[in-house]
């Protein structure tokens, strides 16, 4: 009986103290996506100057700006469409927005449902404030990953942290997996905590990546200043056509229900 007692009044305690932490975060920008038409200009731009480079990753989708067919929230749900059609010498169009605000820590949430098709390559991520793709210096300026998600490998989450001394091209980079089930057909909540001290990320309360802060520079920790959010579904690339692509599954959305962002 004792045990029991003990066990339950441990419980109690841990459940507090994640209420006391969890309150310590107020909400500072939002995106509900309760409304209808193209994505809030209040809150969101497009990007598009990576399109002539195939971003770097020899990708098959071009990036179109302010177009229906691409981004349309509708139904409380914010859709990213990638649709197999020729445009500005691509056999795709897709969507890369980014946020008009960036942050420094906090709590970022992206409550999503991915896309299954093969070729497609979904992702929740931020780069430094300021920064664009024309820019360069990557990925020695930082870049965190909170969600990839491609079409070949159904279910497996990636989170990942780069910077000039942890990179993917060199198979250093920060990262782990989780294994998530029907991610295509049921929306769950990507997050990221984001401290002085370290990166975590989350599938809902599930936490399946951490990276803490070494303390030993820049080159390993680049994340000591604001970034910004991008939602992006591209086609094909390094990564997604490892399989090739599936231009008879298309199109392929993923969808948006909210953003989030709180910070301390």
């Amino acid at each position: 009986m004792r045990k029991i007692v003990l066990m339950t009044l441990i419980a109690v305690l841990v459940w507090l103290s994640a209420c006391k932490e969890n309150k310590e975060y107020k909400l500072v920008w939002q995106d509900e996506f309760d409304y209808v038409g193209l994505p809030d200009s209040s809150k969101w731009a497009y990007d598009q100057e990576g399109n002539p480079h195939g971003w770097g990753n020899n990708e098959a989708q071009f990036y179109t700006n302010s177009r229906r067919e691409n981004a349309w929230v509708e139904d409380g749900k914010l859709h990213i469409i990638a649709v197999n059609e020729a445009y500005e010498g691509k056999e795709f169009t897709s969507a890369r927005l980014m946020s008009k605000a960036d942050w420094q820590h906090g709590r970022v949430e992206v409550r999503a449902k991915l896309p299954k098709g093969i070729g497609t390559w979904s992702a929740i991520w931020m780069m430094p404030g300021g920064w664009t793709f024309n820019d360069g210096n990557w990925p020695n300026i930082g870049e965190i990953d909170i969600m990839e998600h491609v079409g070949y490998d159904l279910g497996t989450i990636h989170a990942s942290a780069h910077s000039k001394d942890y990179q993917w091209q060199a198979g250093t980079q920060q990262t782990a997996t989780v294994k998530i089930p029907h991610v295509d057909s049921l929306f769950y909540t990507y997050a990221l905590e984001w401290t002085a001290d370290s990166l975590k990320a989350f599938v809902d309360d599930q936490q399946y990546f951490a990276y803490a802060n070494e303390g030993l520079g820049e080159d390993k920790w680049p994340y000591e200043k604001p970034f910004y959010l991008l939602l992006n579904l591209a086609v094909g690339g390094a990564w997604g056509s490892v399989e090739g692509i599936d231009t008879l599954s298309f199109p392929q959305t993923m969808e948006v229900d909210y953003v989030r962002i709180y910070q301390k």
